[in-house]
């Protein structure tokens, strides 16, 4: 085996490669940036070289660093990851010269399978299924308003090398091809470095199915069933799951043979996964189409770890090394369901713009991925694994991809597995930036999910008007109330007997009115007993005024002392002027505690009306303007372009909300802007 291996990459991906490295006995080498000097994944591994500053294009993307450092440590192998370098067949030749192996698959699988021009009309060749569209790469916009047209709308727009939600647009007329054919190009060469786009047929209602494939040097290959990976945002993936809910055992043979078929086509090694897109209309199974095959590790790899038992990344070490694969097809099996979330830095309240900065406070809800055993080191700590590369006090930079961590969870059942998301996301605790953590609980509640009705469609149908939190039933309004009580008297009580302050002999207050979701509760506390509007509710909680996090485990009314609890919550509190705010099962509420004898009071209070920001347009995002499209005294309609602006390479178009005249411009293009800098003023 390899005694030691350089990993070409950065963040969570790193630091999974490392522990499975570890366990397997293997020296590993860290590779870092000026922005990743501090970062987990280089204090993990057993070398570091710095190979450069920040940005991607002047580190982690420049081949010969990466080689410069195999030389000077003397790793024998290189695991890319995904991402970077990890599917550029020029990287794989440059180590074959070196005598450096490549954990990965073989150069012309990598370059075959990388171009999605290339790769569609070999998958037809192999006899899997593919979605009309132009066989050859659309030079200008009138090229592709022709092909649109020929095709039949809706289309999308795809850069050839792109991927990870990058360099695609979907199209529903001419309009969206005029205006967003040349940002494609745009996308595609400052991601990947190649402008070459193309257009297909958008299938409507569709689902996301995923083949997982493994093979060796010796010919042998399999599939490890499929993912569910429907739930996207723009493209890019927010839950995986797997299996599918809606994948039959005949499906899934007839998916598993054509994406071995089309491994063995370009005499593939190594892990792959094979892209399909699934008409959900369609229960017959038959109407699934070739999209892409990703010569590389996923971003998902930990749900299909966590039903069949196998380490991926050890395999591909294994593969790389020479080995035989220890397993065949029949010896795949599917244990349970494993639902992914990935925790991203974008805030889900604010249209999901990118939330750079510090990690103020991060405490995920168990320690790790740990190596502790089979079960442990697949499925992680009683079922939930984080696969994270960030640390409380770090950073997440602009430079890359803002994801914060992955959160897997394994069960008996996709129902288990899924309460144990929410159940975990509640745990998250993480401060400084925004995050999507109530968004991803809001979706793991969701009714349309748990029924398993998905489509790549889910996320706009469902929140049109954007998200402002999951909505919170009477019973978790009820609980929120007692809860209020019960921490009220607590800090009323930590009060008196604070020396001087007030008489000892005060008694805290028993009576609370609590303001919930603009409903008030009547709130009583008699030493351990809680009721709520006259109800008893029975709850069993240890909360220390000041503490920010509160575990509450709910139980059925008249229930013994032996009884198992009905639910768990975890609160994450944030003292107000009046109470706290509690973030819990994907939303913040505002919890008002007033002593009983004044609340009535309130009424008294005059409310604060917000400033009228509707006459400026306000970056919403720190990026760069990458383009003015009014001048000063121009008219403009509702939904026209004003300005584009780009973060974390991908651009986002700003459009008036109403009727105006653009009065100042405050900003030129290629400007470096903060978040909520004024653009424009409008009258």
């Amino acid at each position: 085996m390899f005694s030691k291996i350089l990993i070409a990459n950065r963040g969570e991906i790193a630091c999974r490669v490392i522990k499975t490295a570890r366990r397997m006995g293997i020296a590993t080498v860290a590779v870092y940036s000026d922005a990743d000097a501090r970062a987990p994944f280089v204090r993990m591994a057993d070398e570091a070289v710095h190979i450069g500053t920040a940005p991607a294009s002047e580190s982690y993307l420049i081949a010969d660093k990466i080689i410069a450092a195999c030389k000077q440590t003397g790793a024998e192998a290189v695991h890319p990851g995904y991402g970077f370098l990890s599917e550029r067949a020029s990287f794989v030749e440059a180590l074959e010269k070196e005598g450096i192996a490549f954990v990965g698959p073989p150069t012309n699988a990598i370059a075959a399978m990388g171009d999605k021009i290339e790769s569609k009309k070999l998958a037809k060749q192999a006899g899997v299924n593919t979605v009309p569209g132009s066989p050859d790469a659309i030079e200008t916009t009138e090229e592709a308003l022709q092909w649109a047209n020929r095709i039949g709308y809706p289309v999308m727009m795809k850069a050839s090398a792109g991927g990870g939600g990058k360099g695609m647009r979907l199209a529903w007329n001419d309009t969206d091809v005029n205006e967003g054919f040349e940002a494609t190009q745009r996308e595609g060469k400052n991601s990947f470095g190649d402008d070459r786009v193309f257009i297909e047929k958008f299938i409507e209602d569709p689902r996301h199915i995923e083949i997982q494939v493994l093979g060796d040097k010796h010919g042998n290959i399999v599939y490890l069933n499929e993912r569910e990976c429907s739930i996207q945002r723009r493209h890019q993936k927010v839950v995986e799951e797997a299996p599918s809910p809606f994948v039959t055992p005949k499906m899934r043979k007839a998916m598993g043979e054509q994406s071995v078929a089309l491994a063995r086509a370009v005499g593939y090694h190594s892990a792959g996964t094979v892209e399909l897109i699934v008409s959900g209309a369609d229960e017959t199974g038959e109407s699934f189409y070739f999209l892409e095959m990703n010569t590389r590790l996923q971003v998902e790899h930990p749900v299909t770890e966590a039903i069949t038992g196998v380490d991926l990344v050890e395999q591909m070490i294994r593969v790389a090394y020479g080995e035989e694969l220890p397993f065949k097809q029949k010896d795949i099996g599917i244990d349970g369901w494993s639902i992914e979330n990935r925790v991203y830095a974008e805030d889900p309240y604010r249209g999901f713009l990118p939330s750079t900065g510090r990690l103020v406070r991060y405490q995920p809800p168990v320690e790790g991925w740990t190596d502790d055993g089979e079960a442990n080191g697949r499925r992680g700590v009683d079922g939930v694994r984080i696969d994270d590369g960030v640390f409380e006090g770090g950073e997440v930079s602009m430079f890359y991809d803002p994801m914060i961590a992955k959160l897997i969870t394994w069960a008996p059942t996709r129902e288990a597995a899924a309460d144990l998301q929410v159940q975990a996301l509640d745990a998250f605790c993480i401060e400084g930036l925004g995050h999507n953590v109530d968004f991803l609980s809001a979706i793991m509640q969701h009714p349309r999910f748990r029924s398993g009705e998905l489509t790549t469609g889910f996320i706009a149908e469902e929140y049109p008007e954007g998200f402002t939190g999951a909505p919170a039933s009477d019973e978790l309004e009820h609980v929120l109330a007692a809860v209020g009580g019960a921490i009220a008297t607590a800090d009323s009580d930590r009060a008196r007997r604070i020396d001087g302050q007030l008489d000892p002999a005060l008694a805290a207050p028993g009576d609370w009115c609590v303001t919930v979701g603009g409903t008030d509760f009547a709130v009583s506390l008699e030493e351990t007993a809680i009721t709520v509007n006259g109800e008893p509710v029975e709850l069993a909680m240890e909360y220390t005024p000041g503490a920010r996090f509160v575990d509450v485990a709910l139980y059925e009314t008249g229930s013994d002392e032996d009884a198992e609890p009905v639910q768990h919550f975890g609160l994450q509190l944030e003292p107000t002027r009046t109470g706290y705010a509690v973030t819990t099962r994907g939303a913040r509420h505002v919890l008002r505690i007033l002593p009983a004898h004044v609340a009535h009071l309130t009424q008294h209070m005059i409310e604060k009306v917000p400033p009228d920001l509707s006459k400026l347009l306000i970056c919403p995002m720190p990026g760069l303007l990458v383009k003015l499209h009014v001048a000063e005294g121009e008219e403009v309609q509702p939904g026209q372009p004003l300005a584009t602006v780009e973060a974390m390479k991908m651009e986002n178009i700003l459009r008036a909300e109403k009727q105006a005249t653009v009065a100042k411009i405050n900003a030129a293009q290629g400007d470096s802007l903060a978040v909520d800098a004024v653009i424009l003023e409008l009258e």
